[in-house]
C-alpha cells in the first residue's frame, strides 16, 4: 500500500502550515483565549483557504475532498493549537452532504463552504454517558413543520455558531435536525473549556427545526466518526509539536555543564515519547482510511484508533511536562498549553475507557493480527 501523500495533499499541508506559522502564533492564540476562546476573523481566514468546504461537493461551492485531506489539515491545525472548531465544520459538511434533502443542502452547504455559516454538532446529554443511542430530546411535528425541545451540553462554540445539528426522538426513533441559533426558543450559555476554546450549553424549547434525516442514529454515528478521525489527526499535530519543543529544551537546558538531553535516562524517555507519537500517527492514518468503510467496520476502526490516541496523548503530554520540570506547568510557557490541549482531546468524542469498551464489544471471533 502506498502511504505517500499526493502533490495536492502536500500543497494543502504547506498552505495550512504557513497560515498557522505566520497567522496564528502563540500570542494571537492567547488573545483569542482572553477574549473568550473563539475568533470569527480567524475562522473566516480558514474559510478563505477553502478549508470550510473541504468535505462539501464542488457543485455546492466546496472543495470536494476526502478524509485524507481532512487529516492533513487537522494535523497542521493541531500543531498551532488552533481554537476555531474546523472539525465541526467537517462534520456539518459531511452530514449535510451525505444525508440532507436537496433543498437543505442548497440552502446551507454554500454558506458553510464560504465561512458565512458555522454549523456545529449538538448531541451530548447528561444521562447519555457517551452512548449515542441514549437521547431525551423530543421532536414534534405539526403539519409539515418540526419543533424541538432539548438540552445539549458542551457544544463547541455553541453561543457563536449559526446553527446546530441536533439528534432528537421523532416517532419513536432518533432523527437528525438542523436548528438555527437565532430561532425562537433557543438559548445558549457559553463558557471556556480547559484548552482555552469555547463551548456552550444549548437549550431548545419548542424551537423550529428542519429535518435532515429520519435515520438519525446512522447519521449521528457517522458524524461522530468524522469527529473522532479529526480529533486523532489534530492530536498527532499537537504531539508532534510537543515533541519538537521538548527535544529543543533537552538540547538547550544545561545541568552540570552539559545539555540535559545527553543524560541517558532522559533520552530513553524522549525515545518512548517518539514511539507513542508514531503509534498514534499510524492509527490516525488507519482511522482516516476507514472513514468510508461500511458502518460496522468503520465504527470498530475508529474506536481502536481513539484508544491508541488516548494512550499516546496522555503519555506524551505527561512526559513533556515532567521533562521540562517546573516551567512545564506555567501558563506563560507554551508546553503547558499543549498538555491541556491533549487532555481536552482525550475527552473529545468519548474518552479512552469508553472506546476500550467499544473495542471489546465489537470484537469478533478473530481479532488483532488475525482480523
Amino acid at each position: 500500500m502506498d502511504f505517500d501523500f499526493s502533490d495536492d495533499q502536500e500543497q494543502l499541508r504547506d498552505a495550512v502550515r504557513k497560515w498557522v506559522d505566520k497567522g496564528y502564533d502563540f500570542e494571537r492564540r492567547g488573545r483569542t483565549v482572553a477574549a473568550g476562546g473563539f475568533d470569527r476573523t480567524a475562522y473566516n481566514e480558514l474559510a478563505e483557504l477553502g478549508l470550510a468546504g473541504l468535505y462539501i461537493p464542488e457543485a455546492d461551492g466546496g472543495m470536494g475532498m476526502g478524509p485524507i485531506e481532512g487529516m492533513v489539515v487537522m494535523e497542521e491545525l493541531g500543531r498551532g493549537m488552533v481554537l476555531e472548531p474546523l472539525a465541526q465544520t467537517l462534520i456539518a459538511g459531511g452530514v449535510l452532504a451525505g444525508y440532507a434533502p436537496e433543498a437543505l443542502k442548497a440552502d446551507w452547504l454554500p454558506r458553510i463552504a464560504s465561512g458565512e455559516a458555522l454549523v456545529v454538532l449538538a448531541y451530548q446529554e447528561r444521562k447519555a454517558r457517551y452512548k449515542l443511542d441514549v437521547c431525551e430530546a423530543k421532536a414534534t411535528k405539526a403539519g409539515v413543520k418540526w419543533s424541538l425541545s432539548a438540552i445539549k451540553h458542551v457544544v463547541p462554540a455553541g453561543d457563536q455558531a449559526d446553527a446546530f445539528i441536533v439528534p432528537a426522538i421523532a416517532d419513536g426513533k432518533i432523527a437528525l435536525f438542523l436548528v438555527e441559533r437565532s430561532a425562537a426558543g433557543v438559548t445558549t450559555r457559553g463558557y471556556g473549556t480547559q484548552d482555552g476554546a469555547r463551548a456552550a450549553d444549548v437549550s431548545l424549547q419548542n424551537a423550529p427545526a428542519e429535518l435532515i434525516t429520519t435515520e438519525g442514529l446512522t447519521a449521528l454515528e457517522h458524524a461522530v466518526d468524522i469527529g473522532i478521525a479529526a480529533a486523532c489527526a489534530e492530536a498527532v499535530g499537537v504531539m508532534d509539536k510537543t515533541m519538537a519543543i521538548t527535544a529543543e529544551y533537552l538540547n538547550t537546558r544545561k545541568q552540570f555543564g552539559v545539555p540535559i538531553g545527553s543524560f541517558q535516562a532522559l533520552r530513553h524517555r524522549a525515545a518512548d515519547m517518539k514511539m507513542q507519537l508514531e503509534l498514534a500517527r499510524s492509527m490516525s492514518y488507519y482511522a482516516s482510511l476507514k472513514l468510508n468503510a461500511p458502518t460496522d467496520e468503520r465504527r470498530r476502526a475508529l474506536a481502536r484508533a481513539k484508544v491508541q490516541l488516548g494512550t499516546s496523548m496522555r503519555y506524551v503530554g505527561q512526559q513533556a511536562v515532567q521533562l521540562h520540570g517546573g516551567i512545564g506547568v506555567t501558563d506563560e510557557y507554551i508546553v503547558s498549553h499543549y498538555f491541556k490541549k491533549l487532555t481536552q482531546l482525550e475527552m473529545t468524542f468519548s474518552d479512552t475507557l469508553h472506546h476500550l469498551g467499544e473495542v471489546s464489544a465489537r470484537m469478533q471471533d478473530t481479532a488483532g493480527v488475525f482480523a
